[in-house]
């Protein structure tokens, strides 16, 4: 199990464009991740003592088919080593992932994206409870990205946070959403309570994150609901960081599985 692994799985139904034929085709949802992630200069060269960029690439897929599971829900995934500069000045580079992730999707198809899964390593934090550390204002600097933003394009969405076998996330979901509560940002409005232990936006997700790469398999969670400003891979990515904050800030210190989905 990697502790620096960031895995993002794009739920939904992908229309693939006519010219972009398998058989033919030079790319792949993995070498259009790679080049992407390399002109933005986010990526690590896979070589030892390499300088600069956010992650080394691990590997991405296009689902088709069916499973023993039923119906493959997952359309593209992606993996990463997280490579970049670790401390409380910088948020987990959530948005830059799901960015380039959100680019090899277009260059393949068109994605209607019904939920976001993804594994993300949390930030190593001192319990900080309201302490607003560099990472987070950076985050609610960032967070004028969406500012004055159009009402209809708010969406109810369903988060689960799962810690798997650690438990640790489930006593800190209820102070975890006062704290997102406490801070002046108009992305991300949760509930004023978790919804019941045993509702998980995972339910029907195919395939879900493989166990070996965090504590899995999924048991002990979280689940919430919410308004974000906006149903984008860019919305999805702040939260994402977002919500790793609110976890470390918190005490939790392993991997956790969000499920993002529309209501």
């Amino acid at each position: 199990m990697g502790e620096d692994t960031m895995l993002a799985a794009l739920h939904g139904e992908l229309t693939v464009h006519p010219w972009h034929d398998p058989g033919t085709v030079s790319s792949d949802a993995y070498s259009l991740f790679l080049a992407r992630s390399s002109a933005m200069a986010w990526l690590t060269e896979a070589a030892p003592g390499s300088p600069g960029g956010l992650w080394g690439m691990n590997d991405a897929g296009q689902d088709t088919g069916t499973s023993p599971r039923g119906p493959v829900t997952r359309k593209l995934w992606f993996q990463v080593a997280l490579t970049g500069p670790a401390g409380a000045d910088q948020p987990l580079p959530a948005q830059p992932f799901l960015s380039c992730a959100g680019d090899a999707a277009a260059r393949i198809g068109t994605l209607d994206l019904h939920a976001l899964q993804i594994l993300v390593p949390v930030p190593v934090r001192a319990a900080t409870g309201r302490t607003a550390t560099p990472a987070v204002m950076k985050l609610l600097q960032d967070a004028g990205r969406f500012a004055d933003p159009d009402p209809h394009r708010a969406r109810r969405i369903q988060i689960t946070l799962d810690g798997g076998q650690v438990p640790s996330i489930v006593q800190a979901a209820p102070p975890m959403l006062s704290w997102t509560r406490s801070w002046d940002q108009h992305v991300f409005a949760c509930d004023p309570a978790p919804a019941a232990q045993d509702a998980d936006a995972a339910s029907g997700l195919v395939p879900g994150i493989a166990d070996h790469l965090w504590n899995g398999p999924g048991h002990h969670r979280a689940t919430i609901h919410a308004t974000l400003a906006e149903w984008s891979l860019d919305a999805l990515g702040w939260l994402v960081a977002y919500l790793a904050e609110a976890a470390a800030a918190h005490g939790v210190q392993d991997p956790l599985v969000l499920t993002i989905r529309l209501l």
